[in-house]
């Protein structure tokens, strides 16, 4: 079958997630070190925030999927942690991580001429397991369609996902183009229901697992000449 749907994974393939993800904790982190200035607290590092928070989200998991509020109990989480438990200044630090995750992002400079080559051809559309949503980061009226695993409660690489993403594209799985950065949550999980699959390799890392992708691009300007349309400077 013909491609007429192309779905884009978000963090790490439209943008930078772990440069806005690590900026926006600095200036959390800044915060408590002058709200709590305790050793402890100035011994506190953006890694160990890191680790509070997936080491929390990994124990919820299944139980509660808004990312927000896994984010705002990880900083509870983290203030217990340097022994300050402070459920206001938990709530006070994520109001300040949310403002610079969202208003702080950048897309890659590839995004935007890619989409433009593309949107006359095909229908464009989100699918991501993180939150940042289109209008957040520029992209507001590029998308067809927007897939978050969190409103959904079911994230890639499940193949429920992509039969959602299918279902709300009203195309076939074999009609669809999924592009993203993980070769297990993005390219096995496309393929493993008959889509087609694209790794976005931006670092030109090696392949050392099983997963083949249909295609793999350092740049997702090489996207429009896999499809066929005509080159253009991007």
């Amino acid at each position: 079958m013909q491609i007429s749907v192309i779905s884009f994974d978000g963090d790490m393939t439209l943008w930078d997630f772990r440069k806005v993800m690590r900026h926006s904790l600095k200036h959390t982190l800044k915060a408590i070190q002058q709200q709590v200035p305790t050793q402890r607290a100035l011994e506190l590092t953006v890694d160990e925030m890191i680790v509070i928070r997936n080491q929390f989200a990994e124990e919820v998991k299944g139980k509660i999927w808004n990312l927000e509020e896994i984010r705002l109990r990880a900083f509870e989480r983290t203030l217990e942690h340097i022994g300050h438990p402070d459920t206001e200044l938990a709530a006070y630090l994520n109001a300040m991580y949310l403002k610079h995750r969202f208003e702080d992002i950048e897309l890659y400079p590839d995004v935007i001429p890619t989409f433009d080559v593309l949107a006359p051809h095909f229908k464009l559309g989100l699918l991501s397991n993180g939150n940042t949503y289109p209008e957040r980061c520029g992209l507001e009226d590029r998308f067809v369609f927007v897939i978050f695993s969190q409103d959904v409660q079911v994230e890639k690489p499940d193949p429920r996902i992509f039969e959602i993403t299918a279902l709300q594209a009203g195309c076939e799985l074999a009609q669809m183009l999924h592009v993203g950065d993980s070769l297990e949550n993005d390219v096995a999980g496309a393929q493993n229901v008959g889509a087609s699959a694209v790794w976005l390799n931006r670092e030109g890392v090696q392949n050392n697992t099983a997963t083949q992708p249909d295609y793999e691009v350092t740049s997702l300007t090489e996207i429009p000449i896999i499809l066929g349309l005509e080159r253009r400077k991007l």
